[in-house]
């Protein structure tokens, strides 16, 4: 995010890159465990009748480029100017803040492009409140259909509270980690193989782009399980008893994410040593060859030399077959150090 200097706490600015003057898409999603009832607003105006029902609504919000419209939101719901800015930073950490009416929590949504071969990391912001959940998501696309799914096949998920609801999300964003690091996990084998076989330059910008990836999704997972650590011991009376065994499956699956990253971490690390051998290996290779023809092409540079002097009286200048004869010692000389170099398995 671009900062200004100077300017005063909750200021809001939009995230670098966003499109301005495009409308976010907002949609509710608002239930019990008798009705449920979906759909896409144009404005502010029409989520805030399901503020005061007993009823569960979440209202997601694709896109963070209104910034009257988050201001409007802010003043609505009483949320605090200082968590307004941070749902605009799209660059920090994790994060969990118990303001006592709500929480607000902050995670990292990971998704594969099978095209262009990397993860994209977005910023999934949630505010808690007692009958209310607020989603913010940089654009659109998300991995919340399974929770959309459940809930209109009137689920489980139906019969308890927001805090249930935010487990839900959470958990769907973790187990879609599980995704990202299989598909991560099948890049990296390949480009282990591909190292061994024949390294290049190349191969060698793929495992920097690599690591640099394992770098900003370690940093994008491991605060997450501060902050499921957070919600699972508030005490706040938002996060119920029931919900809080869930928050330590979800917990626990972050561990697990956690760990393989830091074994893909390890093995990409290890590439470089795998590509500095294998280059070490071709030099040695190239060497090789080349000590060998250097080595056969001394002896028969010797005997040339010889008859390149030019002295008038030498015995073999006159001779009707010395040409012939200087040809068969080099011929003789070359296979004879072939056959003891292969006899020494050097080539």
């Amino acid at each position: 995010m671009k900062r200004k200097a100077g300017l005063p706490p909750g200021t809001l600015i939009p995230p670098e890159g966003t499109r301005n003057g495009i409308a976010p898409l907002i949609t509710i999603i608002d239930y019990d465990a008798n009705k449920y009832q979906e759909k896409t607003v144009t404005s502010l105006e029409e989520c805030l009748p399901f503020k005061a029902t007993d009823t569960v609504t979440w209202i997601n919000i694709d896109g963070l480029s209104d910034i009257p419209l988050l201001e409007r939101i802010g003043r609505s719901y009483d949320i605090h100017p200082l968590i307004l800015e941070s749902i605009l930073n799209t660059d920090q950490r994790p994060k969990i803040e118990d303001l006592s009416t709500y929480i607000y929590v902050n995670i990292k949504m990971l998704q594969y492009l099978e095209t262009a071969h990397k993860v994209k990391i977005e910023q999934v912001s949630l505010i808690v409140g007692r009958n209310y959940i607020i989603s913010f998501q940089e654009d659109v696309g998300d991995v919340f259909d399974p929770v959309r799914e459940r809930i209109r096949k009137d689920g489980k998920i139906r019969k308890y509270g927001t805090d249930y609801l935010a487990y839900a999300l959470i958990d769907a964003v973790v187990d879609n980690y599980f995704t990202v690091m299989e598909s991560l996990g099948e890049q990296v084998e390949l480009l282990e193989e591909a190292l061994v076989s024949n390294p290049s330059r190349e191969m060698l910008m793929n495992v920097h782009t690599l690591k640099k990836d394992m770098i900003y999704l370690r940093k994008s997972v491991w605060p997450l399980r501060e902050v499921i650590s957070g919600l699972e011991r508030s005490d706040n009376d938002l996060i119920r008893d029931a919900t809080r065994i869930y928050l330590r499956d979800v917990y626990d699956h972050t561990i697990q994410v956690i760990d393989t990253i830091e074994t893909f971490r390890d093995m990409v690390s290890g590439m470089l040593d795998i590509y500095l051998s294998g280059m070490s290996m071709r030099l040695n290779e190239v060497m090789k060859v080349l000590t060998l023809i250097a080595t056969i092409f001394i002896p028969l540079t010797f005997i040339v030399g010889i008859y390149g002097m030019n002295f008038k009286y030498m015995p073999e200048l006159d001779h009707p077959y010395g040409y012939y004869g200087v040809w068969v010692v080099i011929i003789a000389v070359t296979v004879t150090m072939l056959l003891y170099f292969r006899k020494k398995q050097w080539i």
